[in-house]
C-alpha cells in the first residue's frame, strides 16, 4: 500500500474515534488508552505511552502506557527500575531535541544522541530499538509527549510520523478543553459562592427557592421558610479592629451555620456583607422555627477570638413561609428581609414572623424602591446646595451639593428617608452619577449666565469608590457638559475607605491625577487607620457636626476637636467644620485657626435657583 493510502486509512480511523459521542464522553484516562492502543495496532508497535512535563519542566513523567506484550499493564503505577520519571538532568540531550525538534524520530534509540542516555535504565530494560516522540501542548505550552517504542530497529515512515503528531495534537485539543471546563467550573464558582465563606450567594438562593417553589406547587403539598439572618453591629467591629476583624468574624459564623443540624435544613447562603439566609423544608410550624432561630441566635452568641480577643456578637431573623405568606421566590426573600428589619427595629438579638403589619411596611419600602428607581431613569432628582465659609463665616468658599427628591405623592424626601432603600436596592452608584450629572448641568448654566462658581463639594458612596472605572465616568460626564474636573471637590466618608485598599488608592488618585480635590467627610466618627490617610490624596478633613454642636461648653467636644485640627495640621490638611449654627461656634472655630465653616448659622441647604439668587444677585 502506498505511503498516502497508509496515511488516510490511520487518519480516517483517527477521525472514526476521537469524532464518536462514546470516545467524547469517557474521562481523560479512557481516552488516552483508546488512542495509545489505536497506535499500536496501527502502527504495529509494541508500546506507546504519554508523558507529561510537571510544572518544574525538570523530568517528564508516564500518564498512560499501552504495553502489547503486558496487556494488564496499561497505567504508569510506579514499579522499581521501570523508568516512569526520567529527569532533564540525566536526558539533557533528549530534552533539548524535544523542545528545538518538535517530532524525533529514532531508528536506533541506543546509539542515537538524543536518546542513548536512556539505554541503561530505560531502553535495555524494555528491549526497545526505535522511539517515535511527538510533542503534546496545553495552549501555547508544551506540556507532554506521545512516545511510540518498537523493538526491533524501525526506520519511521511520513504516515507513521504523521499519526503520531495528528494523536498527539488531539491530546493537546483535549487539554485545551480541559482547562476551559477548569475556567468554566472556577467561574462557576466565583459567580455562584461567596468567597469568604464558601456558602452560595444570593444568585444560587433565587435558584434554589425558585426549584423548591415549582416543586411544592407542582405536587400541592409541602412547605419552606426562609431565615434572613443578620448579624448586628458587625459595622461597630469593623470600625474598632478593622475590616479583617470583620471578615474573620463572618466567616466563622458561616462555618457554624454550615454545622449547625436542623430538622429539615435544605439550603444555605450568604447573601451580603453581613446577612445569611437558611432554608427550612416542611418543618416550619412557628412554634419549631422560634426554637431554631433560638438555636442559631445561641450558636452565633459564642464568643469569636479576634486579634486576642473574644468578640462577643449576636443576630436578628426574620422568618417568612411559603405558601402562606407569599407566592414566588422574590416575595419570599422580601417578606424575610422586612421581617428582619421589624426585628432589629424591636431591639436586636430577636426573630420575627412575617406578618400583615410587617407585609404593609415591606410594600410601602418596596413601593419607595421602585419609584426610586424609576426616578433615577428620568434624572428627576434635585440637588440643593449648601454654602461653606471662609474662617471668618464671609466669604464663600466652596458649596457641598446634597441629593433630595420631590415625590410626586409624598413631597420632599430628605437623604435620610431614602438612602437606605437605595443601598439596599443597589442604587448607590446610579444615584451617585445622577447627582454629579445635575452638578455639572448646574455648572454648565451658571458658566452660560456668567455666573463664576466656587468649587463644589460632592459626596462619594463606597459603591462608588470601589469601582475602578468610576474616574472614566466622571470625565465622561464633566465632558458632556463641558465642565472642567477642577472645580470638583469628592468627599468620602471613614468607613467607605474600609474596602479594597489597592483599589480604592487607585480611583482617589485617578481623581486627583483628573483635577479633582478630596476631603475626608464626617472625620471622627468612623475607623480611619492613619496609615491609610497618610497614603490616600486627601487634602481637606470635614469635623463631623457631632464634635461642633457643643462648643465652646462641652470641654470633651474641644479636646476632640482641637486633636483633628492638630492632626489636619500634621497631615498638611486643611480642616472644615461642619454643623456650624451659632456665634459662639463660629467665634470658637475662628480663634482655633479652623479653615472653613459649613452650616445653619450661614443657609440651610437650597436649590440652585436659590443659592445662585443669595450670593449671585446684582
Amino acid at each position: 500500500m502506498r505511503d498516502s493510502e497508509v496515511l488516510v486509512t490511520h487518519h480516517k480511523a483517527l477521525m472514526e474515534l476521537s469524532h464518536n459521542i462514546g470516545f467524547i464522553e469517557m474521562p481523560r484516562p479512557r481516552k488516552l488508552a483508546a488512542l495509545v492502543e489505536l497506535c499500536t495496532r496501527l502502527l504495529g508497535i509494541q508500546r506507546a505511552s504519554v508523558w507529561l512535563f510537571p510544572p518544574e519542566r525538570d523530568r517528564i513523567t508516564c500518564e498512560w502506557l499501552h504495553d502489547e506484550e503486558q496487556p494488564g499493564h496499561n497505567s504508569c503505577v510506579k514499579e522499581e527500575n521501570t523508568g516512569y520519571d526520567l529527569f532533564r538532568s540525566d536526558h539533557p540531550e533528549y530534552f533539548q531535541a524535544i523542545t528545538a525538534e518538535r517530532v524525533i524520530a529514532v531508528e536506533d534509540a541506543p546509539n542515537d544522541p538524543r536518546t542513548r542516555s536512556f539505554h541503561q535504565g530505560y531502553l535495555s530494560v524494555q528491549n526497545i530499538h526505535a522511539m517515535l516522540d511527538a510533542p503534546i501542548f496545553d495552549g501555547e505550552e508544551l506540556s507532554g509527549v506521545i512516545c511510540l517504542e518498537s523493538h526491533e530497529h524501525r526506520e519511521w515512515s511520513v504516515p507513521d510520523i504523521s499519526l503520531a503528531v495528528a494523536i498527539a495534537d488531539t491530546i493537546s485539543l483535549m487539554n485545551t478543553h480541559e482547562a476551559w471546563l477548569r475556567s468554566k467550573r472556577a467561574l462557576e464558582y466565583v459567580r455562584r459562592y461567596d468567597s469568604l465563606t464558601g456558602l452560595a450567594n444570593i444568585d444560587s438562593l433565587r435558584d434554589r427557592l425558585g426549584h423548591l417553589l415549582r416543586k411544592i406547587k407542582r405536587r400541592g403539598a409541602g412547605s419552606l421558610a426562609l431565615l434572613w439572618i443578620d448579624v448586628d453591629r458587625l459595622k461597630t467591629i469593623n470600625d474598632g479592629l478593622g475590616p479583617q476583624a470583620g471578615d474573620q468574624v463572618i466567616a466563622d459564623i458561616g462555618q457554624r451555620l454550615r454545622d449547625i443540624q436542623l430538622a429539615g435544613k435544605d439550603f444555605i447562603a450568604r447573601i451580603g456583607g453581613d446577612e445569611f439566609a437558611l432554608v427550612i423544608r416542611n418543618y416550619t410550624l412557628p412554634g419549631f422555627l422560634i426554637e431554631v432561630t433560638r438555636e442559631i441566635q445561641e450558636r452565633i452568641r459564642q464568643p469569636i477570638r479576634v486579634s486576642d480577643q473574644d468578640l462577643n456578637v449576636s443576630a436578628s431573623i426574620g422568618i417568612c413561609h411559603f405558601p402562606g405568606d407569599c407566592h414566588e421566590p422574590e416575595e419570599l426573600l422580601r417578606g424575610a428581609e422586612a421581617a428582619m428589619y421589624h426585628a432589629k427595629r424591636q431591639g436586636r438579638d430577636r426573630s420575627t414572623l412575617f406578618d400583615s403589619e410587617i407585609q404593609t411596611t415591606a410594600r410601602s419600602r418596596f413601593a419607595l424602591e421602585s419609584e426610586l428607581r424609576e426616578a433615577l431613569k428620568s434624572n428627576s432628582l434635585d440637588v440643593f446646595y449648601q454654602p461653606i465659609m471662609d474662617r471668618t463665616g464671609t466669604h464663600l468658599e466652596s458649596m457641598e451639593a446634597l441629593v433630595r427628591w420631590q415625590h410626586p405623592q409624598r413631597g420632599w424626601l430628605s437623604p435620610i428617608e431614602f438612602l437606605d432603600v437605595a443601598r439596599s436596592a443597589g442604587f448607590m452608584y446610579e444615584l451617585g452619577a445622577c447627582v454629579l450629572r445635575s452638578v455639572c448641568s448646574h455648572w454648565r448654566e451658571a458658566r452660560e449666565r456668567n455666573i463664576p462658581l466656587p468649587t463644589i463639594s460632592v459626596n462619594l458612596s463606597a459603591e462608588q469608590v470601589l469601582v475602578p472605572d468610576f474616574p472614566e465616568l466622571v470625565k465622561e460626564i464633566c465632558d458632556h457638559q463641558e465642565m472642567p474636573v477642577e472645580a470638583l471637590q469628592f468627599e468620602v466618608t471613614e468607613d467607605s475607605i474600609q474596602g479594597d485598599f489597592g483599589v480604592i488608592g487607585r480611583v482617589l488618585e485617578k481623581l486627583v491625577e483628573a483635577g479633582a480635590e478630596l476631603a475626608i467627610d464626617d472625620f471622627g466618627t468612623g475607623y480611619s487607620s492613619l496609615s491609610r490617610l497618610k497614603y490616600l490624596p486627601f487634602s481637606r478633613i470635614k469635623i463631623d457636626r457631632s464634635f461642633i454642636k457643643n462648643l465652646p461648653d462641652d470641654e470633651d467636644d474641644c479636646a476632640i476637636t482641637l486633636s483633628i485640627i492638630g492632626l489636619a495640621r500634621g497631615l498638611g490638611l486643611f480642616v472644615v467644620a461642619e454643623g456650624v449654627e451659632h456665634k459662639a461656634h463660629e467665634a470658637w472655630l475662628f480663634e482655633k485657626g479652623c479653615d472653613y465653616l459649613q452650616g445653619y448659622l450661614y443657609s440651610k441647604p437650597l436649590p440652585f435657583s436659590e443659592i445662585i439668587g443669595r450670593y449671585y444677585s446684582d
